[in-house]
């Protein structure tokens, strides 16, 4: 078996993180398919990569697939392969994923995006091992270990007749489910700090100079919705405009879109579908107001209230809005919800 440390490199030491790793390590050695479910960003690739390096499969094919990104015409195309002459275009026969990941791993990524056709010839690739190309008649064997990987509710998708039941228990023979960034916050410093190093070497430094306190908080202090790649993207940014190879980076730009003259639409505020239905009294002064205000006068409850149920903590209100923490605190100042300091209704940061 390859030696770990030659393995795609997944940092952390929270215990959220150490748990997933030791059930993708036991995993490995099932030669079984393994179901990855996890928000964007949250390194689903990076588990199907150990989960191939680590098994006895490790020095086969590992061969990717993104499912969601090709049209769904060619999908099917595109995992079976084909015939020629099988449609306008085909002038010779063509491999598809499985046969090009034979005797390895295929990783389906954003396999919710597949259609129940594409799904039910999955179902008997994953199943028996063995499909017929677009067009074409005869059948080949093949010998792969299929990882696939969502980001949506497959039961509930099954459920609603979305996804195919069988298929769905064939391939979650085992769930590997991440854990999000914001449930691992003790492993944003040594995150930053790796994604910090790599960009001041790519920048030309001889050495990362560290963060500042302020900005390692600003770091923590963020839901991330984007997860582990939206922390990369923002520390990669961050020492780009920094520039200075001898001063500790102060400040984060969590959002590269802040800027006193970006343009606004009316529809660029988001507000909780929970705030949407304003109580009577409410409704009733608003009825003749224009929509705009409406619009505002809807927002700034929402806010205030996702601020006072989080007893003015700032990230807190804003993950309960499902916003940015720096389009939540501009949402704050908008609507004069700042306090001067010793107040007790102040944001807290």
């Amino acid at each position: 078996m390859r030696d770990s440390s030659s393995l795609p490199a997944m940092l952390g030491q929270s215990a959220a993180f150490t748990t997933v790793l030791a059930e993708v390590r036991r995993l490995a050695a099932i030669d079984r398919p393994v179901l990855v479910i996890g928000e964007r960003g949250t390194g689903k690739e990076l588990v199907a990569a150990r989960l191939h390096y680590l098994s006895q499969r490790w020095a086969q094919p590992l061969v990717t697939l993104n499912c969601g990104a090709i049209a769904e015409s060619l999908l099917e195309a595109e995992l079976f392969g084909y015939e020629a002459g099988a449609f306008t275009g085909a002038q010779r026969r063509r491999q598809g994923r499985f046969e090009a990941a034979d005797g390895g791993t295929l990783f389906l990524d954003e396999i919710a995006n597949a259609s129940m056709a594409v799904q039910e010839r999955l179902l008997r690739a994953v199943e028996y091992g063995q499909f017929e190309r677009v067009g074409g008649t005869e059948s080949v064997r093949v010998d792969v270990r299929v990882v696939a990987a969502t980001n949506v509710d497959l039961p509930a998708l099954s459920a609603a007749g979305r996804f195919r039941a069988d298929l769905l228990d064939r391939l979650a023979f085992e769930v590997v489910t991440l854990p999000p960034l914001r449930a691992r916050r003790e492993d944003i410093p040594v995150l930053a700090d790796a994604f910090a190093r790599a960009m001041a070497s790519e920048l030309g430094w001889s050495a990362f100079p560290g963060f500042t306190e302020g900005a390692i908080a600003a770091l923590l202090a963020d839901p991330w919705p984007g997860n582990i790649r939206a922390l990369k993207s923002c520390v990669e940014r961050s020492l780009a405009r920094h520039g200075d190879p001898q001063r500790p980076v102060a400040q984060v730009v969590v959002d590269p879109f802040a800027s006193p003259w970006r343009p606004r639409s009316q529809d660029s505020a988001v507000v909780s579908p929970a705030a949407t239905a304003p109580v009577a009294s409410t409704a009733a002064a608003t009825a003749a107001a224009p929509i705009r205000d409406q619009r505002a006068q809807l927002e700034r409850e929402a806010v205030a209230r996702a601020l006072a149920q989080a007893g003015g903590h700032g990230p807190t209100a804003a993950a309960a809005l499902g916003l940015g923490y720096h389009q939540f605190r501009r949402l704050v100042a908008r609507y004069g919800l700042v306090k001067r300091r010793g107040s007790p209704n102040r944001q807290s940061e």
